[in-house]
């Protein structure tokens, strides 16, 4: 299961940040739902849809 409980800091231009919010609130979805889709979408691009199994239930592939 996955726990919404880290946080990430990043530091971007903030003309970049206002185009970015601006373009989220089009789409009715906030800064941090779209940066987390993003990271999904990134993990499953590089290991693959089952990435999930193996960071949330290592003990399972043993």
């Amino acid at each position: 299961m996955e726990q919404r409980t880290a946080r990430l800091t990043l530091l971007i231009d903030p003309k970049k940040k206002a185009v970015f919010e601006k373009l989220c609130g089009s789409e009715d979805v906030t800064p941090s739902q779209m940066v987390r889709k993003f990271i999904r979408e990134y993990i499953e691009g590089q290991l693959g849809p089952d990435w999930q199994d193996e960071v949330f239930n290592p003990d399972e592939k043993k």
